[in-house]
């Protein structure tokens, strides 16, 4: 069997390549990069996956950042996440493939809505305006598989990851999220013997956060019978901590101790967004890495990582 992978240099696109290279012997892996082909470009696209000429897709490419980063630039978080997301998927179904993975966002449910979220969620009240554009792309990739596969009998499935984290993730940029944003800040802090660390917000509001390997292990041994699946399902830890918790556990695997100064003054996104995975573990699902162990696991990668460099 022949599995393209998109977004194959990213987070989740690289973890998903190392998982099946792991695990699945069997397989063969075509991963598309950028530099194999700018997804948002529709010919180029189309290209490259022809070239790939895969049996299944799984899409994890994804124009993505934190919190700063959408609001500041929701225009392209909407119109660049569209575009890939058209490319891609509608590539597919034209080039005959049957079988693809749709990677969406635990954005795309409702802000400040019941906890924990469950699948039929979705659409059912507004959106938090902060990645309002993100998730409005996400939602449409995910509802342009589910007509796809109600119209033309294809297994084109959506899993909704909670916020993940591991290798390969983005440090120290506005593309950062939570967790890797702590793990700089720590990292930098103890590096210039910093007296504080800025935090947006209150630092009540909850995430939850899966280690990325943990889901691609998962899906490079799951996704065989796609069919079987149901057209949409959530795959998260299970729990969710706070923004403070997430900063401590950063300082923990650092080995550094200052103040956190919180600035409610700062977003802070949703409140909360834990999801309920049940669903997905009726299929397999489950997430063994607890977050400091995660973090430590990716700061060891992020350390190995500069000193490759």
């Amino acid at each position: 069997m022949r599995v393209a992978v998109t977004g194959a240099r990213g987070m989740l696109g690289s973890a998903l390549v190392g998982s099946l290279r792991r695990l699945r012997p069997d397989v063969e892996i075509m991963p598309i990069t950028r530099a194999e082909a700018d997804l948002t470009d529709r010919d180029a696209t189309r290209r490259a996956l022809a070239s790939a000429a895969p049996d299944l897709v799984l899409h994890a490419a994804a124009k993505v950042g934190g919190i700063s980063a959408n609001i500041a630039s929701p225009t392209e978080f909407l119109a660049d996440n569209l575009a890939i997301d058209t490319n891609v998927v509608m590539g597919a179904h034209e080039l005959g493939v049957d079988k693809l993975v749709y990677f969406g966002s635990s954005c795309m449910y409702p802000k400040d809505y019941r906890q924990p979220l469950v699948e039929t969620d979705m659409l059912q009240a507004p959106l938090e305006p902060t990645n309002e554009g993100y998730a409005l792309a996400k939602i449409s990739g995910g509802k342009l598989c589910e007509y796809i596969s109600r119209q033309y009998g294809a297994a084109y499935r959506v899993l909704i990851p909670s916020n993940l984290y591991g290798p390969n993730d983005h440090y120290g940029s506005v593309g950062s999220h939570l967790v890797a944003a702590a793990l700089y800040k720590a990292h930098v802090a103890k590096r210039d013997g910093a007296d504080h660390i800025d935090v947006w917000g209150d630092g009540t509001a909850r995430r939850e956060f899966t280690f990325v390997e943990d889901v691609s292990d998962w899906v490079a041994t799951a996704a065989g019978d796609l069919s079987a699946w149901p057209p949409m399902m959530n795959i998260g830890l299970g729990t969710d901590h706070s923004i403070l918790d997430y900063y401590r556990y950063a300082l923990n695997v650092v080995g550094y101790d200052c103040e956190l100064r919180l600035d409610p003054s700062k977003p802070a996104g949703m409140h909360q967004k834990l999801m309920d995975s049940s669903l997905a573990a009726g299929f397999g699902w489950t997430a063994p890495t607890d977050a400091e162990s995660g973090m430590r696991a990716a700061y060891a990668a992020y350390l190995a990582q500069q000193t490759e460099h």
